[in-house]
């Protein structure tokens, strides 16, 4: 077997999955995922600088294919689905794969829904069967790339493998056979890019990152269709994406024996807070302990948080006295201080400079400590241990093996509509009961759809 092509195992995962080889829970937790992400890309809508992308990314491509989800500006079905991409990831609440380190629903929904509408003015229905089922499929090739190497995370995977998502999700949408499906994702990594150092600087090019892959994949299938090669030995090729992205550290062999058995869309985690997953262990375990010893905020004298490599590597950055949002996001002590601040971490605490140089919540952030643990591998987010000691003396700590919002540590379905209600109310304008009912029902419902037009309708708000 391994003297094959890879990409053959994964071309025929695509093709030939149907809906009905997807088991109850994989199309449950599809359902609950699809409903998330259209909730925090709703939130989005209120990230930095959407209105000025969206007028710029209607210069690149304002024919009407698709829409920007809740303003609805119509534009490119490209310009959309970086839009839209830019506003699930820009707020860092959409779900995310540990295992994989990739938040693949970001890349993969946006390309997906503006493809589909743009198929759709052209005669071609996508039924909400056919929808599962790509995004379980796509969500199974984007996060194969982070799964199968023990690499220490060098580029933006949310962007580099979410794109391979994002493309095949498409292809399997769009019909292509096996050699075309080859040619789309091998035009897909011709066009594959995203570096860490946006996430370093807290710049927004992160999320912009996720907009440039989800584009590509539409632009990845409509050069298969229209008959282009691309290359085929991507993977593990002398010049493949895990020779050089992932430093030819993988075992992906191991992976694709157990494509459609192992379904990674049950492996994804909720974010239940707006920040850097790897910040979310400090406030689950600050929450923990205040809620046993009953201590206050004013109370503590320093916190030490005892992280993996990944965790203290990209988030156990200094907090600085006038972050921009982006940065504050991705910095563990600045999280910490929102939560001991305001028992909470939600959308606006990282909007506008009152909340993001608030002395109170630097003067806490000044408390944390965080510390390198001895784990080996190099892309765990856990355990961690996040440790408080007292004005008084008294030290209480707590371990994690796995933080909230973690599939062995899930959101409810009744904390997973609060979070989609809750974020339907954050975006740029206000979205109706009505309207959040509706899409609320509709996902619930999606298998039964014979159009997914109508549920793309539903993420337009009242004057879109």
């Amino acid at each position: 077997m391994k003297d094959q092509n890879p990409l053959d195992a994964v071309a025929d995962h695509v093709i030939n999955t149907s809906f009905e080889d997807l088991p109850p829970r994989v199309v449950e937790k599809v359902k609950t995922f699809l409903l998330d992400t259209i909730g925090v890309g709703t939130a989005g809508t209120s990230g930095a600088q959407v209105a000025e992308l969206i007028a710029l990314a209607k210069s690149w491509g304002d024919a009407p294919e698709a829409s920007v989800w809740l303003t609805g500006e119509r534009m490119s079905a490209q310009s959309a689905a970086i839009v839209n991409a830019y506003q699930i990831h820009c707020l860092e609440f959409d779900c995310v794969h540990e295992g994989a380190v990739l938040h693949p629903m970001a890349t993969i929904l946006s390309a997906v829904f503006a493809w589909t509408e743009r198929e759709a003015l052209r005669g071609r229905i996508i039924s909400g069967r056919d929808l599962i089922t790509a995004l379980a499929i796509g969500v199974d090739v984007s996060t194969m790339l982070g799964v199968v190497t023990d690499a220490p995370l060098t580029f933006f995977r949310p962007a580099t493998a979410g794109g391979f998502g994002a493309a095949a999700a498409i292809g399997k949408l769009a019909g292509l056979d096996a050699v075309s499906l080859k040619n789309a994702l091998g035009a897909q990594y011709a066009q594959t890019s995203g570096t860490l150092q946006p996430h370093v600087e807290g710049s927004p090019m992160l999320g912009l990152q996720v907009g440039f892959n989800a584009r590509a994949a539409i632009g990845a299938v409509d050069l298969a269709v229209a008959g282009f090669r691309g290359p085929h030995d991507i993977l593990t090729g002398p010049y493949g994406y895990l020779t050089l992205f992932e430093q030819n550290d993988h075992d992906i062999w191991s992976f694709l024996e157990n494509l459609g058995k192992d379904w990674q869309v049950l492996n994804l985690a909720h974010k239940p807070y707006p920040s850097g997953r790897l910040t979310h262990g400090v406030v689950d375990g600050l929450g923990q302990l205040m809620d046993t010893y009953g201590f206050l905020s004013d109370d503590i004298e320093k916190i030490e948080c005892r992280v993996p490599p990944l965790v203290h590597r990209l988030v156990g950055r200094e907090d600085v006295p006038s972050p921009e949002a982006n940065y504050a996001k991705l910095c563990l002590r600045f999280v910490a201080g929102v939560f001991l601040k305001k028992g909470t971490v939600d959308v606006p605490d990282f909007r506008g400079m009152s909340a993001l140089e608030d002395e109170d919540i630097h003067l806490y952030a000044s408390l944390v400590d965080v510390v390198l643990d001895d784990n080996p591998d190099q892309n765990a987010l856990n355990p961690q241990t996040v440790s408080v000691r007292l004005k008084s003396g008294a030290v209480y700590n707590v371990t994690l093996p796995c933080v909230y919002g973690h599939p062995d540590n899930p959101l409810s379905p009744d904390e997973n509509e609060e979070k989609f209600r809750r974020c339907m109310d954050q975006g740029r304008e206000a979205s109706s009961r009505d309207q959040v009912d509706a899409l609320i029902a509709a996902v619930a419902d999606l298998d039964s759809f014979a159009d997914v037009s109508n549920l793309i309708s539903l993420t337009m708000g009242q004057s879109g």
